[in-house]
């Protein structure tokens, strides 16, 4: 390829000149392809593997030199000779007669250097290169990348790294590869290769370990090794991109989300390393806006535009705090350099003014809120940047006004959004029965909630309690606050909001300061309208979610008198039958009720669906999913801090068991299920505010205020109780709700009750002995965690699938597992570089589908596993195919054109497994089943009206063996049989047995044909003698034509009949079945014609050659003599067997049965011998795992082994 000229500066270093001419050079790099590089060759390609030289991919170059000057230009390099011939010929053809005429050498130059120029703009235009996407030097190594392992385009490099990998007690120093799909290793030192391919998806665990010999190493394990690389210049770069290509890997395996490349990434910078790729850039600025999103509690589709230090004035202290903003689409943030000493959220919704002093920048917004920052770098950019943010959020702004006729004032904005629910159905009558009740989203018969339902059911009044006029007092504590650091989302949070959140929120500020914290009201206020019409939407349907959230109703707290009737039963049915319709990955799961009937006591109904929203997919992101996944990872991040935190109970809690059993029920309610209600929500307050690490914080209090008594405990039956009564005892005196049954404290032992803890001393505790603990160290537990979990559930489903199934094989146990391996790794490469088949890889994983249903594959995977494990499979690929086609389709059996495991696994194990007669059986199925639908299906890879028909005879076995053998059937079935014996050890001896048997059953149809013609003649002649009398001369006037081969296409009629099964099918008592599938029309694969004579295929040996190519000759049906002969090389797989110029096609009345086909291949030993011959799949199964087609490489199903060479 041409290349922009760069200056060289020693020409013949390392390289060979193999042509020459005045200006230009060609040159070859020494050692490179003649193998006869010596020492020199040697020692050069260890050079450019490790100084990631471009003459690894480009080992042929043209240099530009003018012939009074020592410095050379490069102006274009090549992989190939052939390529780099082109460009020597085209210098030769186009500019050396031009250059002659110069007579300045800067000229020549200057020309020379401008036309390659133009020839790479002139490339790019013609073929939409953007320049600005990934650097020079970083397009070598993509080279690079994809030469050495053979990749794909689809295949996207992330970044690249020297590093060395250990094998064994030995370095090998090269270089490690970073894409999308797998982790890559290249070495080659002094002749010796190394390479290393490995799955993300297959690993589980990575580390960054640190020893006395290894001081900065990464340690990758996958299921079968452990492979260490280190050295490397930038280890934490390294494992940071390592970490978050696994963590892309593990969420495809999980839901099976794809990766896809945003495109909207800035212009690389001058300063920008000359290795970066855009897509490097792309993962950075997602983990950037991850943990942007996560600090500030902002909706998932926020992006994170950029970050300054600068100054905050903050006036309840008069000072100037300094710090981090941070600007995004919607908003604008700030964080102090101390972590806890000020955080500010303003949506850019909410401004109102912007205004530049000589060095602040004032901010106004409409709750009359002014914040000054200063200090700024590059100010005047990023006012720009702002200023262009809120020009776009009021186009929306006013747009949605415009759609959705909404003419609130900006004063009265806030308080609208926060009473939006709908409230349609609080007109509609209140009288329904209890026994009335129908199962429906939005009846206007149910009354709806209209506020939260704590306030529909106060406590009794009393004259005088002291614990109201403690909440009074909270309540004043909290509005002194909002008077002096302000309401709303634009609250200065400070070290006094954590604090007035450990002493509790009052209960009617609560749903408020909920929606607040969590970043919720941030959604719900971009979202008006959302909740109502998702209702709407989903009022009336029925799935399996929405049976069990009316199962779960009125489990619901149901102690409490907001879930004893219809009302907050009805709310809480709308919110999460809404929630289950928005996110169809999660719908609905156990815990869910219990969190939502607690959000729904103390917000709105669309205030709750919205804390609901940030919960699941926020704040406990994958805790609600079908397999509780984040639920799982957190148990393993607890498990880790009790190890650290409380060592001395660690070990006692492992082996009773116990941690995993606690942590999963208080991790799902937020310890709402564990403790008594009025304690319970002092906890979700502090979690709301602070996120997950309360919940740690809390357990490990737990765990060590009971340390004595579990160290004590003898099974985990004791140790359970001993932390149920515990947290029976909880109690929070400061709480005015009339005490409510824990339905948790009636479960336990009737022994003397555990002294009373305060809930609030429990929580200060907490902080006092655990608030150490980081949200961003609990981010790296959750991932090491997340592998293992993931990594763990595959290997349940791999497990339980090989269980079902071991029964119905006589496949063992680990050869199902490998083929269970084999099975899953071609659905992944499908989904990483996508298929030929037209349906899309990841609708076919769906994790909440039975285990055998999981993973499933179409036509286009099963062609690969086709060649490479089934015994039938022939070696030549076109017709390899058709073959593969008709075995998919027989497995299909609900002929949605997609198989699952046990459906694979069924088909092989009769070829490898089973006997003679099990695998003509299958033989014989295969080809019963129409020629034309294959074809349809084969061409168009489209399921035609009668693709229909696969579903229905793979449901039967009785009706496939019950059906006739057509000719155009029969003729592909022996053309299958053919392809079968392709380099067989026996091949010549097999192919004399086929053509013996395929005479004998031709001669077989014959006779079934006079027979079936000589009964339909009886049958006729009884319902009309004269028709019958004036159609004999033509039965018996029949002509003897010859066969011959003709092109599919060439003589076909557009004339097509039903098939008539006759012979002995019809004469065996199965009349029945067949007349009762008249519907299936069972049609040849070529027209018909009234023709009474039949082509039939008999053994020539006199005609057959040292090839083993097979030969035919055709028997007379009227005559049973030899006629004109046929002689065939090869039957292809566009050839049909048709008649002569006598006669178009092929004769429709022709058909035998299975009984006839087995009886007639049981007559040929050496057919008798190569169904009988048993197949060795582990051998297969090896072979299939070694190789696996990317293009031209072959690599390994799953953790590709290393290969060493030299």
């Amino acid at each position: 390829m041409w290349v922009h000229p760069e200056e060289v500066l020693q020409a013949g270093a390392l390289w060979i000149t193999e042509r020459a001419n005045p200006y230009f050079i060609l040159q070859k790099r020494k050692g490179h392809g003649d193998g006869r590089g010596g020492l020199a060759g040697l020692l050069v390609g260890t050079l450019d593997v490790v100084l990631d030289s471009s003459a690894r991919v480009a080992p042929y170059r043209i240099l530009y030199q003018t012939p009074d000057s020592l410095i050379y230009w490069i102006i274009a390099h090549g992989c190939s000779r052939k390529e780099i011939t082109e460009h020597w010929e085209w210098l030769e053809q186009n500019l050396l007669q031009t250059l002659s005429i110069f007579e300045n050498e800067n000229d020549i130059t200057t020309f020379v250097k401008g036309k390659v120029q133009g020839i790479i703009a002139e490339y790019n235009k013609n073929h939409d290169v953007k320049e600005d996407d990934d650097t020079d030097k970083f397009k070598e190594a993509i080279c690079t990348f994809r030469k050495l392992f053979g990749m794909p385009e689809e295949e996207k490099l992330v970044n690249y790294y020297s590093c060395s990998y250990w094998k064994g007690h030995v370095p090998r120093q090269g270089w490690l590869y970073l894409s999308i799909n797998h982790i890559c290793f290249y070495s080659y030192l002094l002749g010796k290769e190394a390479k290393l391919v490995i799955r993300w998806a297959d690993i589980t665990q990575l580390e960054k370990s640190a020893t006395l010999l290894l001081p900065d190493a990464v340690k990758v394990s996958t299921r079968v090794a452990e492979h260490v690389f280190s050295v490397f210049l930038n280890i934490n770069e390294t494992f940071k991109l390592m970490e978050q290509l696994a963590n892309i890997a593990m969420r495809q395996l999980l839901d099976n989300e794809g990766f896809e490349q945003d495109r909207s990434l800035p212009k690389l910078k001058r300063k920008t390393p000359k290795k970066v790729s855009a897509l490097k850039r792309d993962l950075d600025a997602r983990a950037k806006s991850e943990r942007y999103r996560a600090l500030f509690r902002l909706p998932k589709d926020e992006k994170l535009d950029g970050h300054t230090g600068c100054t905050l004035w903050t006036p309840f202290n008069k000072m100037h705090i300094l710090g981090q903003m941070f600007v995004s689409t919607n908003y604008i943030c700030f964080t102090s350099k101390e972590e806890t000493l000020c955080s500010l959220i303003i949506p850019l919704r909410e401004v109102s003014l912007l205004q530049l002093f000589p060095s602040p920048v004032s901010i106004s917004t409409k709750n009359r809120m002014t914040f000054l920052f200063a200090n700024l770098k590059d100010r005047d950019f990023l006012v720009q940047r702002i200023s262009d943010f809120l020009q776009q959020t009021t186009s929306k702004i006013y747009f949605e006004r415009e759609t959705t006729g909404s003419v609130n004032s900006s004063d009265d904005e806030q308080g609208s959004l926060l009473s939006s629910s709908p409230q349609r159905s609080s007109l509609g009558s209140e009288g329904s029965s209890e026994g009335e009740r129908q199962f429906n989203l939005n009846d206007n018969s149910v009354p709806t909630a209209t506020q939260a339902l704590m306030t529909m059911y106060p406590p009794p009044p009393e004259e005088f309690n002291p614990k109201l006029a403690k909440e009074f007092l909270k309540e004043q504590a909290w509005k002194n606050h909002i008077t002096e650091y302000g309401q709303g989302v634009c609250m200065y949070r400070t070290e006094k909001t954590k604090d007035l959140v450990l002493k509790g929120i009052p209960e009617n500020m609560r749903g408020e300061l909920w929606l607040l914290f969590s970043g919720a009201i941030n959604e719900m206020a971009t979202h008006p309208g959302y909740y109502e019409d998702l209702v709407e939407k989903s009022m009336g349907k029925y799935n399996l979610a929405t049976e069990e959230i009316e199962r779960d109703l009125h489990r619901s707290l149901p102690e409490h008198p907001a879930f004893q009737n219809e009302m907050g039963i009805a709310a809480l049915r709308r919110v999460l039958t809404a929630y289950a319709f928005r996110n169809p990955n999660i719908g609905y799961c156990q815990a869910m009720n219990i969190v939502t009937s607690v959000l729904l006591l103390y917000a709105k109904e669309e205030e709750a669906f919205w804390l609901l929203v940030a919960l699941c997919e926020r704040m406990l992101p994958d805790y609600y999913n079908t397999r509780v996944v984040g639920a799982l990872v957190d148990q393993g991040v607890f498990e880790e801090l009790a190890r650290e935190y409380v060592p001395e109970l660690y070990d006692c809690m492992q082996d009773l068991g116990v941690i995993s059993t606690i942590s999963l029920s208080w991790f799902l309610t937020l310890f709402l299920s564990v403790m008594p209600f009025e304690s319970a929500v002092v906890v979700v307050d502090c979690f709301f505010y602070e996120g997950i690490k309360v919940i740690f914080q809390l357990a490990l209090s737990v765990l060590h205020a009971n340390i004595h008594q579990l160290l004590g405990a003898k099974d985990d039956g004791e140790a359970m109780t001993v932390l149920g009564r515990y947290l029976d005892s909880v109690s929070n005196k400061d709480s005015t709700l009339p005490p409510i049954p824990h339905l948790h404290s009636l479960l336990t032992d009737d022994g003397d009750p555990h002294p009373e803890v305060d809930i609030f001393k429990l929580v200060r505790s907490s902080y006092e002995k655990f608030g150490s603990i980081r949200a961003d160290v609990i981010e790296q537990m959750r991932f090491k965690q997340r592998l293992r979990v993931i990594q763990t559930i595959e290997d349940t489903t791999k497990r339980n699938v090989v269980r079902t199934i071991v029964t119905e094989t006589a496949f063992s146990i680990d050869e199902l597992e490998e083929l269970y391996v084999l099975f899953k790794a071609e659905h992944l490469t499908s989904c990483y570089w996508g298929g030929t088949g037209g349906s899309n890889p990841t609708e076919r994983h769906d994790p909440s589908l039975p285990y055998l249903e999981q993973y499933r594959i179409d036509l286009e995977q099963f062609r690969g596993l086709f060649s490479l494990l089934f015994p039938w499979a022939p070696v030549n690929g076109a017709h390899a195919d058709p073959l593969a086609l008709r075995f998919f389709r027989l497995l299909d059996h609900n002929g949605d054109s997609l198989i699952n495991f046990r459906e694979f696994i069924s088909g092989l194990s009769v070829l490898c497994h089973g006997d003679l007669t099990e695998k003509l059986k299958l033989l014989y199925k295969m080809h019963v089943i129409p020629g034309k639908c294959v074809c349809v299906l084969f061409t168009e890879r489209e399921r035609s009206p009668e693709g229909n028909l696969y579903s229905l005879y793979a449901a039967n076995l009785y009706v496939f063996l019950s059906l006739s053998l057509l000719q155009s059937q029969f003729i592909e079935l022996c053309k299958t049989l053919y392809n079968m014996f392709s380099e067989d050890a026996q091949e010549q001896e097999l192919y004399h047995a086929t053509a013996t048997v395929t005479s004998l059953l031709l001669e077989m149809g014959e006779v079934g044909k006079l027979f079936c013609h000589s009964k339909d003649q009886e049958e006729q002649d009884q319902d009309d003698p004269e028709e019958a009398k004036s159609s004999w001369p033509a039965r018996d006037g029949g002509t003897k034509p010859g066969g011959v081969f003709q092109q599919r296409g060439q003589g076909e009629g557009k004339e097509e009949s039903q098939a008539r099964p006759c012979g002995p099918a019809k004469r065996d008592g199965r009349g029945e079945q067949l007349s009762a599938m008249e519907d299936i029309k069972l049609e040849d694969s070529s027209p018909k014609d009234t023709g009474t004579s039949s082509s039939m295929l008999i053994s020539d040996d006199e005609t057959k050659d040292d090839t083993s190519m097979s030969s035919y000759s055709v028997l007379s049906g009227g005559s049973h003599e030899l006629d004109d002969k046929l002689h065939c090389e090869d039957i292809n797989d566009d050839t049909v067997l048709v008649r002569s110029e006598n006669s178009t096609s092929i004769d429709k009345d022709w058909a035998i049965t299975f009984e006839q086909f087995l009886a007639s291949v049981l007559t040929e030993q050496a057919l008798v011998l190569y169904f009988e011959k048993p197949v060795e799949v582990a051998a297969r199964i090896t072979n299939a795992k070694n190789v696996r087609k990317v293009g031209c490489s072959l690599l390994s199903a799953s953790d590709y082994e290393i290969s060493l060479s030299g």
